[in-house]
């Protein structure tokens, strides 16, 4: 029962939640550690969806879901600290890939147990926040219980690639190269006086901008009037699916294109993906396509709008040297989510005053070509 521009409201809300937990829980991997932090935000994430689960109007709905976006951002941060510790730089783009191939993984995850929830066992929506959640809990907790922070933790000789790699930001830190005793406004002067990651920021904000404008928004265009159904018995939702499991192949198939084809040059694969969107995006609005090959196109959009995250996160770790990745890394991905917050509530809003859902494509076509011409400027 809630109007487009209030359900873009309520997604903002949480994506500038989210935001703003990027950049705060980015600081505090580096402080505590990537694997405490990432474990301890799955256990709150899990509250905070059941909380949702018992909004009972617009505001408290928007209030709690904006507070577990902010808890939620403690994943994401952390995560990239851990797999900074791992892995050297001429690895990233590829272990950044496997990483954000889990992370679609489990947006399919989310897609298929809400649509089972649904079509399948009937219930209700606000079971939506109490069921898939759990998986994210058991995660958690194997998470933290298996994990180290870097090969030193767990007790294992690291290769001397591994010791090799010094990254340059880490010269203003301590002679080991980690950043405890120094203060957190340090870190964050270091990531926001540093141009690079303002251009990185702001092509991951379009970036984002067309991510979450297709998760959100595509749904509802499967759903309205405006997508034509060639009569098969295929429902809409499972169309919405093949969304997610582009997105996850994609970001694995760019994180391989960095290290391997492009020698660990970041800007190429992000601008060219960026490109192809924009493309796909197009044939998406113009083209009326039976149900299969739409799904097929589907899949495509997902796979080129996503693709290129494996290696922004291998970019900003780049800049800003494993020492303070986490920093780096929610520092950017604050730019990523205010953009994609400042975005969702205005396509809701144009979507009202048209009444044409299928307005997402020309959009997501828009801030994809604005990506793909910052990614140009970036070097490492």
């Amino acid at each position: 029962g809630l109007s487009k521009s209030t359900l873009g409201a309520i997604s903002g809300a949480m994506l500038w939640c989210y935001a703003v937990g990027q950049i705060v829980n980015g600081n505090l991997a580096d402080k505590f550690g990537g694997r405490r932090v990432m474990a301890l935000g799955a256990v709150l994430s899990t509250l905070f969806n059941w909380f949702t689960s018992f909004s009972v109007g617009p505001r408290s709905l928007g209030a709690l879901w904006g507070a577990n976006g902010f808890v939620q951002a403690m994943g994401f941060p952390s995560g990239g600290k851990v797999i900074s510790g791992w892995w050297s730089t001429h690895e990233r783009g590829k272990s950044f890939g496997f990483y954000n191939f889990a992370a679609g993984l489990a947006s399919v995850l989310a897609f298929v147990t809400s649509t089972l929830v649904v079509e399948v066992f009937d219930l209700d929506w606000r079971w939506i926040f109490r069921i898939p959640v759990l998986l994210m809990l058991v995660g958690g907790v194997v998470f933290f219980i298996i994990a180290r922070d870097n090969p030193r933790q767990a007790k294992i000789k690291p290769p001397p690639s591994w010791e090799a790699d010094q990254d340059q930001p880490s010269q203003h830190l301590d002679s080991a190269g980690q950043t405890r005793g120094v203060k957190s406004v340090d870190r964050y002067k270091l990531m926001l006086r540093n141009p690079k990651v303002w251009v990185t920021g702001s092509a991951l904000g379009f970036n984002n901008a067309a991510r979450y404008g297709l998760l959100i928004w595509v749904p509802v265009y499967l759903l309205g009037s405006d997508w034509k159904s060639d009569g098969s018995k295929i429902s809409p939702l499972w169309v919405s699916v093949a969304l997610p499991v582009g997105m996850a192949l994609g970001a694995l198939v760019n994180g391989q294109l960095s290290d391997r084809i492009f020698k660990s040059r970041r800007d190429y694969p992000i601008a060219l993906f960026m490109g192809l969107g924009a493309v796909t995006a197009v044939a998406m609005y113009l083209l009326a396509l039976p149900i299969l090959p739409e799904m097929g196109l589907m899949f495509l959009l997902g796979f080129f709008v996503y693709g290129p995250h494996s290696t922004f996160w291998a970019l900003s770790t780049d800049i800003a040297g494993k020492a303070m990745a986490g920093t780096a890394i929610g520092v950017v991905n604050f730019f990523g989510y205010i953009f994609a917050g400042v975005a969702e509530p205005l396509i809701g809003h144009m979507m009202d005053i048209t009444g044409n859902t299928a307005l997402i494509f020309p959009v997501v076509a828009g801030v994809c070509t604005c990506s793909c011409l910052l990614a140009l400027t970036v070097r490492r």
